[in-house]
């Protein structure tokens, strides 16, 4: 692996104790030039480690704390009109930055959550009319609580398919918050965190990723296990084309982390939680079962037989 990564890593886990898994997925996500969401109960660090990614960049950063007031305005920018030459002004949103947070997603109003979907899906923003290209690179890391927690708005399926990858922390073991506690008590906190990742350099490994190779065998193995989630009884929705897409970015991600120059059906099953469960949507006989997005989708890839692994 890249110096760079595992110094990027180590940061990470130096924050985020005890969730070394969630913080590779969290750069895979950043490698493979996607959006990431992170959906947990309150308090467990999903802020946390989106912040320390941020300040382990070179890069622009830029953050939106979501409330039931935030106005699409606030978070792609507003023109005003400059009293003293009479011409509107424009003033830019946080969007305009290479890593944007978008903290508590679904505690603003929907109409202020498709204001990212342009921002998600295109690289850019139109506001009035105007078409504005985004920095390159560029990563939307949303936060949100679990939607029975009061306050909260549904994301809609066309935003949440958006997102390339969704995690979930979970709590701590109890050595890991012994040793969380410790740092904290210790003044040891995110904000000694150093940029280890410039610009040119991440915009390198990015296209490092994307020249990892994937055999035909192997794309077909991430069709067939998408075609499983979509004819799956208990699902009312499967998986999108997008997601077939975003399964092989990933899967190549994921190969450049583990330190190798092509994929194995073994990089593929190590993400496709990641990548596919938020775009799955369970059936009402599913719900009442209490089967979760994950079990269905560990049963559509154990429906399908993994190609044999060899070097391309």
């Amino acid at each position: 692996m890249n110096e760079k990564l595992k110094l990027l890593l180590a940061q990470l886990s130096s924050v985020i104790f005890g969730k070394e898994r969630e913080c590779r997925l969290t750069v895979c996500a950043l490698l493979a030039r996607g959006d990431l969401l992170i959906e947990d109960v309150p308090g467990v660090g999903k802020t946390t480690l989106a912040v320390a990614l941020a300040k382990s960049l070179d890069l622009s950063f830029g953050r939106i704390q979501f409330t039931p007031d935030t106005l699409p305005g606030d978070v792609t920018g507003y023109s005003t009109v400059d009293l003293r030459t009479g011409e509107l002004r424009f003033h830019e949103g946080p969007v305009m930055h290479n890593i944007v947070l978008a903290d508590e997603i679904n505690r603003t109003s929907p109409k202020t959550q498709a204001s990212l979907l342009e921002v998600m899906a295109e690289r850019q923003v139109t506001v009035e009319g105007k078409t504005i290209p985004l920095p390159r690179p560029f990563m939307v890391i949303a936060t949100e609580n679990p939607i029975e927690f009061a306050g909260t708005y549904h994301l809609p399926e066309a935003q949440l398919d958006r997102f390339l990858m969704r995690i979930s922390l979970g709590y701590p073991g109890d050595a890991d918050e012994m040793n969380m506690l410790r740092a904290r008590l210790a003044g040891r906190e995110e904000t000694e965190l150093k940029p280890v990742l410039a610009a040119p350099e991440l915009l390198r490994l990015q296209e490092a990723a994307e020249e990892v190779s994937v055999t035909e065998k192997i794309l077909n193995y991430i069709v067939r296990i998408v075609a499983e989630t979509r004819k799956n009884k208990n699902l009312t929705l499967g998986a999108s084309p997008r997601a077939s897409i975003a399964l092989a970015r990933c899967a190549r991600a994921w190969a450049l982390l583990e330190g190798r120059d092509f994929v194995t059906p073994q990089d593929v099953q190590a993400v496709a939680p990641s990548v596919l469960t938020h775009r799955l949507v369970l059936s009402l006989d599913a719900g009442m079962r209490s089967l979760t997005a994950a079990e269905v989708l560990q049963e559509c890839i154990s429906r399908v037989a993994a190609p044999p692994v060899f070097r391309p």
